[in-house]
């Protein structure tokens, strides 16, 4: 049972109110790239399953940029801002749809006002994010690393209470796990704002994966989280699709492919890590559910994955499709790619 928040507009999409857990990437490269190109890949972002992307904004003269693509983006764009609010205030002069603050380097309560009067007044929504590795002078030397995020996120939900503001996203992340899911639950338990998941600074693909997978799971499991966005050393693509994947195997996304892949074995014949990886972005990109299997002899397939919608394994020289475990097709390994990719458009 997802614990009940209150609803934040972002743009079109809504965070909180029960409805679904979104998917958030963060923009990697220079903001030097033109425009039409930023937006091509922000497409594909989308196909894979985004439904928000952040830009850091380091400098004042760089909102311009973030603006320009906030204009004709696909999706929903954040401004990331950390150090000068002034970055903050100057980004909404754009149509961006959220910002991003850090209270522990954005500045004192006056700042802060300034930035959430502004907020209030462009009705755009903001998301205080809370990292224990930056957290407000007065909490670093604080033992107990959980309680003191919830405390820098409590210090500006005062001043946003005097406000009177309420559109507000929270975050509390930690490299650790236990700390980011101590302190994400322990604000839960107090407040009904969304909050945003993550694992901050978790490393590279592997690390970083399992470390977001172990605490996203006992948060979204215990009904917490609202958005989530997967922190990897590694591009925005594999970020969106680890997210998808950990949605889609907690059942917290509706619609979308389930792949089935053996781990292979010495009895393969089939090069099944290669054909995944021609396959899974379009597979990510379908608005369907289905089970796709993908195996490397006759062992697992179409025996173990009888009940997938559609599936391919390796058999001595020839590779086999099979529906609901009843072979269809039987072709030449080097044309079945072709094949199965044809399979899967029909579907």
């Amino acid at each position: 049972m997802r614990r009940k928040t209150r609803q934040v507009k972002v743009k079109d999409l809504i965070i909180g109110g029960g409805f679904p857990v979104s998917v958030q990437t963060m923009w990697k490269e220079p903001l030097t790239l033109p425009v039409e190109k930023v937006y091509e890949r922000i497409k594909k972002f989308a196909a894979l399953g985004c439904d928000l992307l952040r830009i850091a904004v380091p400098k004042i003269n760089d909102a311009e940029y973030v603006g320009h693509i906030a204009e004709s983006s696909e999706l929903p764009v954040i401004a990331d801002i950390h150090f000068d609010y002034k970055i903050a205030l100057r980004c909404m002069d754009f149509p961006v749809a959220k910002i991003r603050i850090n209270p522990g380097n954005i500045g004192g309560v006056r700042k802060v006002e300034e930035v959430i009067k502004k907020a209030m007044d462009h009705r755009i929504p903001l998301r205080i994010g809370v990292n224990s590795g930056s957290l407000p002078v007065s909490l670093r030397n604080e033992k107990d690393t959980a309680a003191a995020m919830v405390k820098a996120a409590e210090n500006e939900l005062e001043i946003l209470d005097r406000s009177g503001f309420k559109d507000v996203v929270f975050s509390l992340k930690s490299s650790e796990i236990e700390t980011t899911v101590r302190a994400t639950a322990l604000f839960s338990e107090k407040y009904d704002f969304p909050l945003h998941l993550g694992v901050t600074e978790a490393g590279p693909l592997l690390q970083g994966t399992v470390k977001n997978t172990i605490a996203l799971t006992k948060l979204l499991e215990a009904g917490i989280g609202d958005t989530i966005r997967i922190s990897l050393s590694d591009s925005p693509e594999n970020e969106i699709i680890v997210g998808t994947y950990i949605l889609l195997s907690l059942h917290l996304k509706k619609k979308g492919i389930t792949l089935i892949s053996c781990p292979m074995c010495s009895r393969s014949v089939f090069n099944v890590r290669g054909f995944v990886s021609r396959i899974e972005e379009k597979l990510l990109a379908m608005e369907k559910d289905l089970t796709i299997a993908v195996m490397g002899c006759p062992v697992n397939g179409p025996g173990e994955a009888k009940k997938a919608d559609l599936g391919i394994t390796g058999s001595g020289n020839y590779a086999v499709i099979f529906r609901k475990g009843a072979i269809i097709k039987k072709a030449a390994i080097i044309d079945a790619p072709e094949l199965f990719l044809r399979e899967i458009e029909r579907l």
